[in-house]
């Protein structure tokens, strides 16, 4: 069986042993070394875009970054890297292919970007994560995963991408069998924004890929609860990280119908007021359990 394809190219081998899923809260196991067998180099940073197709991040004064290419973190590890000219940032874009992609990168390197379904937004299809290296509009990670949840389960992969502070970031998704890949994003408006936890309180619906429908409620404290129609409960926090709407966030399952027990995973979460959706992703420190997030305000 092949695997499942992401940004419309396969993965070289499926996952086999033991993946469990629940997305939109979805949650998803990974306990073998099988399933990192797939190298891909990602290029998606956060919603990454390839200025090459992208011209217009470029018209505001910024000098031209050559897009396209990007060192590789072992290259750019050691050099001095100035906050003011990091690709950290929430970014939003799309896929070539018609899917959705919303990301993030932290002050720390650490990164995330949340892709949906081909041709539906409102279904999450995955998370691709890692920690990566800014400088000189060059950005370059060797420990990105991707974990998917239509059928491709937990992937290892390097990302390479080009980025200009504030406007647009660029990267390429390179798999072992020569396909490539590239998302293009711009800077979301209200990444500047202040925290604002009264804004985000409220409940939030979500369909996950094998269509459970999956409720989570924050209240103005930051207590979020969450529940799956597979039977799975999830009880946590959001707490404030930084601007933009950007909180830490902490979620454990409820035991019982939920795969992972009551295993207490940690991530970030953010909320986009444009749309009024909310996104959390969580991982043990392993980074083989995740439990995933993507809802709407109702």
């Amino acid at each position: 069986m092949r695997g499942a394809r992401f940004g419309g190219f396969s993965s070289c081998y499926p996952v086999t042993e033991n993946p469990s899923y629940v997305v939109a809260g979805i949650t998803m196991h990974m306990t073998g070394t099988n399933v990192l067998r797939c190298l891909l180099a990602l290029g998606m940073m956060s919603g990454l875009v390839a200025c090459g197709s992208f011209a217009n991040c470029f018209n505001s004064g910024f000098a031209p970054v050559a897009c396209g290419g990007g060192y590789s973190e072992s290259d750019v590890s050691s050099l001095s890297q100035p906050t003011t000219t990091s690709a950290e940032d929430r970014w939003m874009g799309a896929t070539a292919t018609g899917r959705t992609v919303a990301g993030l990168v932290l002050d720390d390197g650490s990164y995330l970007l949340f892709y949906t379904a081909r041709d539906n937004p409102n279904i999450l299809a995955g998370l691709v994560q890692g920690t990566g290296t800014s400088h000189s509009g060059s950005f370059g990670s060797s420990s990105t995963r991707d974990f998917n949840m239509e059928g491709a389960g937990i992937r290892a992969a390097t990302m390479s991408g080009s980025y200009v502070p504030s406007k647009c970031f660029d990267g390429t998704i390179a798999y072992v069998t020569g396909e490539t890949e590239s998302f293009t994003s711009t800077s979301y408006v209200d990444s500047e924004s202040a925290l604002n936890m009264s804004l985000v309180a409220g409940n939030y619906a979500g369909l996950r890929a094998d269509y459970h429908t999956v409720t989570v409620t924050v209240d103005s404290a930051g207590t979020l609860s969450g529940h799956a129609t597979d039977g799975c409960t999830v009880a946590g926090t959001l707490s404030p990280r930084g601007k933009g709407n950007v909180f830490h966030t902490s979620v454990t399952f409820g035991g019982g119908d939920c795969r992972e027990g009551t295993e207490t995973l940690t991530g970030v979460a953010f909320y986009d007021a444009a749309t009024n959706q909310l996104y959390i992703a969580a991982l043990n420190s392993a980074r083989t359990s995740i439990y995933l997030f993507l809802g709407t305000k109702r």
